[in-house]
């Protein structure tokens, strides 16, 4: 399991798929709510005038000394519902990024968020 207290030194490693290929860059983690977990990472990809932010589950992650390894291939990531750098996810476009892995989307008990970011 992927400890919270070193979420400040994953941002700016570079995201790689389980083949090593890189994905982009880390952005932000988002942790699951109910259990203040990392569940999501952001991704920054694209070119340098047209970059967005993508996300991808943190589940199985590898953390190493300069790459996070995530458990799904660069191709998918890289089609999951993007946002701006400069963006926030809105809440109704939670279910969307958890349908693209096809995870089950689970808001809270009075229709919570299920991501937070950290």
């Amino acid at each position: 399991m992927i400890q919270i207290a070193d979420i400040r030194e994953w941002r700016s490693h570079n995201v790689v798929d389980p083949g090593g290929r890189r994905i982009g860059a880390l952005e932000a983690i988002y942790v699951d709510t109910s259990t203040d977990e990392p569940a999501m990472a952001t991704v920054q990809i694209g070119l340098p005038t047209r970059q967005r932010l993508v996300f991808v589950p943190l589940d199985g992650a590898v953390v190493g000394p300069d790459y996070v390894k995530v458990g799904y291939d660069r191709a998918l990531v890289k089609k999951c519902p993007a946002i701006g750098t400069d963006d926030v996810l809105p809440a109704a476009d939670e279910p969307a990024v958890f349908a693209h892995y096809g995870l089950t989307y689970r808001p809270g008990a009075n229709g919570e968020r299920q991501l937070a970011r950290r």
